[in-house]
């Protein structure tokens, strides 16, 4: 018997043009280096000296003039630096989707049903006879007409009890905070967190904006402080020298959502340390050693009052402290939410599945 016959591998031809190899790794280094166009470009430099993609016909002068060329920097600001244009913006945010919920198609639309029917948006199988108030556009006039003719095609009339009508399903928006973590902790012992959160902010921002159009996002980071920021901002976002005041954080996110008019309200806060900071009588409160019993208290109140409004809260752990875990379990059942506890590989899929999981109405 003839045996196993080998062959030389030929890679196949990359027909992509130098400018077109290296943007990926040029919008990667945009991310990491909180959207420093100048700073990314030194990242190549350093990386062509280890692997060697310029050439002496394409190399740092090119590939800059062709970012201008495709309108992705601007010209040079009084600081002597290039801007990231909108564009470029949006092509990281792409990038993002790509990276974190590739397994989507791009073309897909959705909403989250609330698994009761009635006079809703979406057709369903199921058919019912006519009710006084239907819509014209929910009768069935197939199925109307076969039920006239059963008794006759020589006098077809159709009357009002052979009316059927397609049942709808009604889908609902939902009015979702996400909720960063910018504390010095998430850059703390060398490991970079905070680069992997921004890329699950901006994937799940377009995930929203391109599966769920009904659906609100808005975007609230914590240290000492919350505040609010918006889509365009979350390239250049940076930790800082913070504590985590995840109270600021939790007021914030809640007094966003009571202006949000939309039955379904929540809250994802993606988080990698404990409570450490409140303000008390307009001054800051903090302890970094341990959980102090009284920053959990507030912490916990405020699991309750979102409860207590219907906000639920899940929260994506991204340590594995044990005692940190047994903090979240405890804010977890104070606000009846729910709990992920993860290691930065595994936080982006759990996102995705928590986003598209049905909810029901209350």
């Amino acid at each position: 018997m003839p045996g196993h016959r080998f062959s030389k591998y030929i890679p196949p031809q990359d027909h992509r043009s130098p400018f077109e190899k290296l943007l990926p790794l040029f919008l990667e280094l945009l991310t990491h280096t909180s959207g420093d166009v100048e700073e990314a470009l030194d990242w190549m430099d350093q990386l062509d000296k280890e692997h060697g993609f310029y050439t002496a016909e394409y190399g740092r002068k090119e590939f800059e003039a062709d970012l201008r060329k495709h309108g992705l920097i601007g010209g040079p600001t009084k600081g002597g630096k290039a801007p990231l244009t909108g564009k470029a913006e949006k092509l990281i945010r792409e990038r993002a989707l790509d990276q974190v919920f590739g397994k989507l198609k791009k073309v897909d639309r959705g909403n989250h049903a609330l698994r009761r029917t009635g006079q809703g948006d979406e057709p369903t199988s199921d058919r019912r006879s006519y009710r006084f108030g239907d819509r014209l556009e929910q009768v069935a006039m197939s199925d109307s007409i076969r039920n006239a003719q059963q008794r006759g095609l020589d006098d077809l009339h159709l009357s009002e009890d052979d009316l059927e009508v397609i049942e709808t399903e009604h889908q609902s928006a939902c009015a979702t905070v996400l909720m960063i973590d910018i504390s010095h902790s998430m850059i703390l012992y060398g490991e970079d967190r905070i680069t992997p959160a921004k890329k699950v902010a901006m994937a799940l921002a377009e995930l929203i904006k391109r599966r769920y159009p009904k659906d609100t996002l808005d975007i609230v980071v914590f240290g000492n402080d919350a505040w609010q920021v918006s889509l365009k901002d979350l390239p250049y976002l940076q930790v800082g020298p913070f504590h985590t005041n995840t109270v600021a954080g939790l007021e914030l996110a809640m007094d966003i959502l009571r202006r949000r008019k939309v039955r379904n309200r929540r809250i994802v806060m993606i988080t990698d340390g404990k409570p450490s900071c409140i303000k008390r009588d307009g001054e800051y409160y903090m302890n970094s050693f341990g959980l102090d019993e009284y920053i959990v208290a507030r912490t916990l109140d405020a699991a309750v009052r979102a409860r207590k409004a219907g906000i639920p809260i899940t929260t994506f752990m991204i340590a594995r402290d044990p005692y940190l875990q047994q903090f979240i379990e405890r804010f977890t059942e104070a606000n009846q939410g729910r709990a992920f506890y993860t290691g930065l590989q595994g936080l982006a899929d759990m996102v995705f599945r928590d986003h598209t999981t049905d909810r029901k109405a209350s």
